[in-house]
């Protein structure tokens, strides 16, 4: 279960219903039953919402996955109307909104992989499969896989774990079709986006999308691109020219925040019941350096 060590309170804007207030993100629905959702510079880790905000982080990845989708446009639709800030809502939201088209969600993380790491690794280690698909011997952590692989997993409650599933599992659930359709696309996707970080000398070892049914009056319904995409919260970047399978490897995301939570700098116990303490100041700009890097190399244009 995640937990928000100070759970902030939504804002009040004329004209939006707050819908939820998650890890990262704030929703809302506008009077046109569109969604809006804004990217907070929240940050969690270990099952908690920290108290410490990276600064610029929500926009930063507002910006990305709105760059990743324009990538993208020649595989699938993505549910983004316009990055117009409601009138009415906080200075604040400029750069972190993105109003979206209501979609019925798929209940299913489309997760693709390309490299072993996380909980692929840990299932490959007990029984050299992931997600039921056999895989060779001989890999290890950070090892390229034979091809990239889609391993789905479904979707839980708010604040629980997702929970990794077969892909025969996912189709008895959501049906054989939209489960082909669901792996087809996540591959095509994968596969185009690891290859756009690679010439950059960035690895995408693995991603997860999240789609819906885009049910638009008098259309078919369209499988839509959903939610954020491609940014170092929903993928594992490696910087290519570091490398080295057997290891963890250095990555563009919060495993700095992870790792000195996890030391004994932070004098805290991660199995105990207190919730994690502020975080430095070395650590907030140290993480933040990251999301910047990765924006950057990925997209070619400074931050600013």
């Amino acid at each position: 279960m995640t937990g928000f060590v100070e759970k902030p309170e939504p804002a009040q804007v004329p004209g939006l219903e707050h819908l939820h207030t998650g890890k990262v993100r704030d929703l809302y629905r506008d009077q046109d039953g569109h969604l809006v959702m804004v990217a907070s510079d929240r940050l969690s880790a270990f099952d908690w919402v920290l108290p410490t905000e990276i600064p610029d982080k929500g926009r930063i990845l507002t910006r990305l996955s709105l760059w990743w989708f324009e990538q993208l446009t020649d595989l699938l639709p993505n549910h983004v109307i316009s990055t117009d800030v409601p009138a009415g809502a906080p200075a604040d939201w400029e750069g972190r909104t993105m109003i979206c088209r209501s979609l019925r969600m798929v209940p299913v993380e489309c997760v693709a992989r390309g490299y072993l790491a996380g909980s692929g690794l840990v299932e490959y280690e007990e029984s050299r499969t992931v997600c039921g698909l056999a895989l060779p011997d001989g890999l290890e952590n950070g090892s390229e896989l034979p091809g990239s692989i889609f391993t789905p997993a479904t979707k839980a409650a708010v604040g629980e774990h997702d929970e990794n599933v077969s892909y025969e599992e996912m189709a008895r659930r959501i049906g054989p079709e939209t489960s082909a359709e669901l792996r087809q696309s996540t591959l095509a996707a994968y596969d185009k986006a690891r290859d756009i970080a690679r010439e950059r000398g960035i690895i995408l070892a693995d991603t997860k999308f999240e789609f819906g049914w885009d049910d638009a009056a008098g259309a078919e319904p369209r499988l839509t691109l959903a939610d954020e995409v491609l940014t170092p919260d929903s993928s594992r970047f490696w910087p290519a020219d570091q490398w080295q399978p057997g290891r963890s490897q250095p990555s563009f995301d919060k495993q700095y925040v992870r790792d000195w939570l996890a030391s004994p700098a932070s004098g805290w116990d991660r199995n105990g019941e207190q919730p994690p303490p502020p975080l430095p100041e070395d650590v907030v700009e140290a993480t933040r350096a990251r999301y910047v890097e990765a924006y950057e190399r990925l997209t070619g244009v400074p931050w600013s």
